[in-house]
């Protein structure tokens, strides 16, 4: 184990990116149980207010980003310096990502449906870093046997085509499973041999003339709506906390 966590982790420079994929994850979670407990009233936890001015932890996650950055950029990163900008630039980057849906739509919406967009992007930021800490790259490791020239070709050979499957499912409009199949092999080929979603840039470049094909896209992708909607928003609720209620607006009222 640490002859491997040498060869793999320490050698080819990665270990900065895996103590940053560990403090922006555990950064979220973190963040995501203290606003939990803020919203329900319970624990010593209370909103950072300057004045009457609520301070998002999106402020001090932004600080901490271009610190983590620039420490991280005039650094080693073999050295315990590159170590410590990674942890830095981690917990900044979680911060900010936690309020993604905020930054996107300049309104604070927490709380609300636009808010799940933050949870998604945490997820999916996650998985691409975690495919880059995976990856089994020949670079920046010395001194390689001939076999593990052939593991790590065959290995490399199979990324790239698991990465081309990916992109022809981002094509056709499933970027979930283009995000997710990039990091687990085989779902990438699922999404890129299934029927493309309506309005894809697939389906308007090869359904155009084929209106049976259109049609049977769009009956699959409202039964695969139809399904996996609810369990998607009850792990979404699960990660990130219940969204509240929408108002309901009476006939005639604004």
């Amino acid at each position: 184990m640490g002859h491997w966590w040498e060869r793999n982790i320490v050698e080819p420079g990665k270990l900065p990116l895996l103590l940053a994929l560990a403090a922006f994850v555990l950064t979220f979670v973190v963040t995501r149980v203290i606003v939990r407990l803020i919203r329900a009233g319970k624990g010593p936890f209370r909103n950072v207010k300057a004045g009457g001015l609520h301070i998002h932890h999106v402020v001090p996650g932004v600080v901490l980003t271009v610190v983590g950055g620039f420490g991280a950029v005039a650094s080693d990163r073999h050295g315990a310096g590159g170590a410590l900008a990674a942890v830095v630039f981690g917990i900044g980057a979680g911060l900010v990502l936690d309020e993604f849906a905020l930054i996107l739509h300049l309104d604070d919406v927490y709380w609300t449906e636009e808010g799940r967009k933050s949870v998604e992007v945490v997820v999916l930021t996650a998985a691409l870093v975690l495919l880059l800490l995976a990856g089994f790259s020949p670079f920046g490791v010395n001194d390689l046997t001939q076999q593990e020239l052939q593991d790590r070709g065959g290995a490399l050979t199979a990324i790239a085509m698991n990465f081309l499957f990916a992109l022809i499912a981002l094509s056709k409009g499933k970027t979930r499973i283009a995000v997710f199949g990039a990091v687990v092999p085989l779902v990438a080929l699922f999404g890129a041999v299934r029927l493309a979603r309506p309005g894809s840039a697939w389906a308007r470049r090869f359904y155009g003339r084929r209106p049976r094909a259109r049609a049977r896209a769009a009956l699959r992708a409202y039964r695969h709506d139809r399904r996996w909607a609810r369990p998607r928003r009850a792990l979404q609720d699960w990660i990130g906390g219940k969204p509240d209620p929408r108002p309901v607006r009476l006939p005639g009222r604004r």
